[in-house]
């Protein structure tokens, strides 16, 4: 049973991670055509859980790099989920 987990969590963590950035990018798509756009609320939520992605969105896509409450919180959650890494590992 461990063994599946310490197999299957670096691949979900993948996913979410690559699910984040993917929204960042559909973000910016959506802001360049004038169309109906993700909520904050709903970039920053996935921002919690993939912290990678949406960093990696963010510099890519050059799309909420603007904004305080991005440029804070999403290193912020990144930097939480490298303590919790370590914390676990310890």
């Amino acid at each position: 049973m461990t063994e599946t987990v310490y197999l299957l969590f670096p691949i979900i963590y993948a996913l979410i991670n690559a699910a984040s950035y993917a929204l960042y990018g559909i973000d910016k798509f959506k802001a360049r055509k004038n169309k109906w756009r993700i909520s904050e609320q709903s970039l920053l939520l996935a921002s919690f859980f993939g912290p990678i992605g949406a960093l990696l969105g963010m510099q890519q896509f050059r799309h909420k790099t603007q904004k305080p409450i991005f440029r804070f919180l999403v290193p912020t959650f990144l930097g939480i989920h490298i303590l919790l890494v370590l914390w676990i590992n310890l």
